[in-house]
């Protein structure tokens, strides 16, 4: 599995694991009371000897009470494992796990407040009490279920990937909440044109992406960071997605006519589009459009939008699914409720004892 084997142990410990290099794979170990175990079983007792070894790795002289931590390789110890902060691994890895964005924006500030919570405490293991703590002190703020799973994905990510460089030495397990399955909003043709109308007074530029949005059921960031080169044929070819994965989808009429509207532009129809000023403009439109008490009414209905209309209009949750590019159907599956078409032979059985 690897090469490495990582220590939860005192300094008596090191040179019995060192013994252990040769296994191919990686081993948990704890000293307790002068014995070692192997995945949580007692393979063997410390001795003096196993001490003396450790001196001459060059170990600092410790008492039998005192616990550090050691990352080691197959060359010998590595370093010890510190304690950190959730701020200071952030710091560290938040440019190689998330891409500049709303969402990236997002994630600073809810591992912000997780470590505001713990008040800024140092670890070196992240225990699952810890977790749980973490998980009803947001409880008690007022945080949903959904809000709340969505600020551990965050922490999680950070956490595997330290873990994975050595920063910390254990995982919990991230269970996922319930949530409850809330209305899903999405715009009628009729609130559609009043808002898009209130959009094109204050940017022609903005009421075009809107078009693409709704047309496309792009999100923001997909749209903005589409290029000419990812138009071909009629169709538009996402790269930068949430998944990862790409996905082509064909464009209607009005989303092709809204790009040739900005074929000025470049590299891509919407590059160089603030994020933050799109949703300044767009909450200053639904204000006049008379949705200005609607804290749902977000840019991302555009895309909730889109799906609700395939479903409506009789299109299948698979090729949805596809079109949304879903990773999985169940997320498509909140659209479900909305194929009553499916149903409409169930009237015909039921007014037969009617005849």
């Amino acid at each position: 599995m690897g090469c490495g084997l990582l220590l939860y142990c005192n300094a008596k410990c090191a040179a019995n694991a060192l013994r252990l290099f040769d296994y191919k794979h990686w081993f948990h170990c704890q000293w307790f009371l002068g014995s070692f175990t192997e995945n949580g079983k007692e393979t063997a007792n410390v001795t003096s000897d196993a001490e003396k070894q450790v001196g001459d790795l060059g170990f600092p002289d410790m008492g039998s009470g005192y616990e550090v931590n050691y990352t080691f390789g197959r060359q010998g110890p590595i370093g010890v494992v510190k304690e950190t902060t959730l701020a200071e691994l952030l710091q560290r890895y938040a440019d190689i796990l998330w891409d500049e964005g709303r969402h990236k924006y997002n994630v600073k500030a809810f591992i912000g407040e997780l470590d505001e919570i713990l008040l800024g405490a140092r670890f070196s293991a992240f225990s699952q009490e810890l977790l749980d703590g973490l998980i009803g002190a947001l409880r008690k703020r007022g945080n949903s279920n959904a809000t709340i799973n969505r600020k551990m994905a965050a922490l999680g990510k950070l956490l595997r990937k330290a873990y994975k460089m050595g920063d910390i030495h254990n995982l919990p397990e991230f269970k996922r909440q319930k949530e409850k399955a809330g209305r899903l909003r999405f715009l009628e043709a009729d609130e559609e044109e009043v808002l898009f109308r209130e959009i094109a007074s204050r940017s022609e530029l903005y009421l075009y992406l809107s078009i693409f949005l709704v047309d496309t059921g792009a999100r923001l960031g997909e749209a903005i960071a589409l290029k000419w080169n990812d138009i071909h044929e009629g169709r538009a070819t996402f790269w930068v997605t949430k998944s990862g994965r790409s996905r082509t989808v064909p464009l209607t009429v009005r989303a092709k006519d809204a790009l040739k509207r900005v074929a000025d532009r470049s590299p891509g129809p919407f590059s160089r589009i603030d994020q933050q000023k799109y949703r300044a403009v767009w909450n200053a439109a639904k204000v006049d459009a008379g949705r200005g008490n609607e804290d749902d009414l977000v840019p991302h209905i555009l895309r909730h939008t889109c799906a609700s209309r395939l479903v409506r209009g009789g299109i299948d949750l698979r090729r949805v699914q596809m079109w949304l590019g879903h990773q999985t159907l169940e997320m498509t599956m909140r659209y479900a409720h909305l194929a009553s078409h499916d149903l409409d032979m169930c009237v015909p059985v039921l007014e037969r004892h009617l005849k």
